[in-house]
C-alpha cells in the first residue's frame, strides 16, 4: 500500500470520527474502522463524496427518512443503510439482534 493511500485512509477515518454530529460519528466511524482498508479506489471516491455532504442530509439518507439522491445511491450507501457492520457477531447477546 502506497504512502499516499495510507494518508488518504487516515484522513478519511479522522473525518468520519470528527463530524460534529454524534450519530454520524458513530455510523461513519465504525464503518471506516471496519471496512476502509478493504474499499477500492472507486468506493473510496464514493465515500469521500458522501463525507462532503451535510451531516443531516447524509444521516437522513442512511436512516431512510429522505430518499437518497441518485448521485449517492451507491454500493457504499447501501452498506451504510444496513448498519449491520455495527453488530459484533461474537458478542454474547448477538443472537438477540434481528438480522
Amino acid at each position: 500500500m502506497s504512502d499516499a493511500h495510507l494518508i488518504r485512509l487516515k484522513r478519511l477515518k479522522f473525518h468520519c470520527w470528527h463530524r460534529g454530529f454524534r450519530e454520524m460519528d458513530l455510523i461513519l466511524g465504525n464503518f471506516a474502522d471496519r471496512f476502509l482498508p478493504d474499499l477500492s479506489d472507486a468506493e473510496l471516491d464514493d465515500f469521500e463524496a458522501l463525507l462532503a455532504q451535510p451531516d443531516h442530509d447524509a444521516y437522513n439518507w442512511i436512516i431512510g427518512k429522505d430518499e437518497t439522491p441518485e448521485a449517492f445511491d451507491t454500493a457504499i450507501m447501501n452498506r451504510l443503510k444496513k448498519l449491520d457492520f455495527m453488530i459484533d457477531p461474537s458478542a454474547p447477546d448477538a443472537h438477540h439482534i434481528k438480522s
